[in-house]
């Protein structure tokens, strides 16, 4: 997990400009990419305020190559072996860039297609400016995936019952809402939880929230398996 977040905190503070990276594999994405794909390792584009981005950061990777119609209908291929470890986490980004206090709403609609097979979960991963914070919600799971940290109990949020844990990797604090049952699709209301972090718990105080991800973090994928973001809308005000 340690290695997960300071990756994707690499990944938060990467231009994208810059972003070039190997090649990693020559899986060819599925011919509906009408707009845009790659199969570099840190390939990545913007598209209509969404920033999508391969994401291939853990080691003993295989090939994964990510297509986009636009910034909020895109997917993966991903070919990663049956071992442990986290080796990817492909996403799209929304910026926020509002303290907590300023935001009216944070909502969030979802709806994926994903494997039955393999070992993932689809998540949104939320970072504070600093990148001290990290809130992430499991909207589905399959196979050996757990989150980091000790368990919190329970609570009924933005729509959903989660589990909740709570961890620090040594760079950042890590809280972790597993939703009580998958869901493919969905409206996940995300700014109750961040003022329940925040006024309830006390885990953190008015800090500014950066960064909305959405995308898959895939421990194994062997064989080659389909990930696709049939729909996905990140909103606030």
């Amino acid at each position: 997990m340690a290695t997960r977040t300071l990756s994707r905190l690499s990944q938060a503070l990467l231009a994208p400009a810059l972003a070039l990276g190997a090649t990693v594999g020559l899986a060819a994405a599925p011919a509906q990419a009408a707009v845009w794909n790659s199969c570099d390792q840190w390939g990545n584009t913007t598209l209509n305020g969404y920033i999508l981005y391969n994401n291939i950061w853990g080691s003993g990777t295989g090939s994964q190559c990510i297509w986009a119609n636009s910034g909020t209908n895109w997917g993966v291929w991903a070919n990663h072996p049956n071992t442990g470890g986290i080796k990817s986490y492909p996403n799209a980004k929304k910026v926020i860039n509002k303290p907590i206090t300023s935001l009216s709403s944070l909502t969030s609609n979802y709806n994926v297609t994903v494997p039955s097979s393999g070992a993932y979960n689809t998540s949104y991963d939320i970072w504070d400016t600093a990148y001290r914070y990290e809130i992430m919600l499991w909207v589905n799971k399959t196979g050996a995936v757990g989150p980091l940290g000790s368990p919190q109990g329970g609570v009924t949020l933005g729509g959903s019952t989660w589990s909740v844990y709570k961890g620090n990797n040594g760079s950042n604090e890590v809280f972790s809402f597993i939703r009580s049952s998958n869901s493919t699709s969905g409206t996940v209301n995300i700014l109750p939880i961040l003022k329940w972090i925040k006024d309830a718990k006390g885990w953190f105080g008015n800090v500014t929230i950066g960064d909305v991800q959405f995308g898959y973090e895939i421990t194994s994928s062997s064989g080659g398996l389909d990930f696709t973001t049939n729909s996905l809308t990140v909103s606030s005000s």
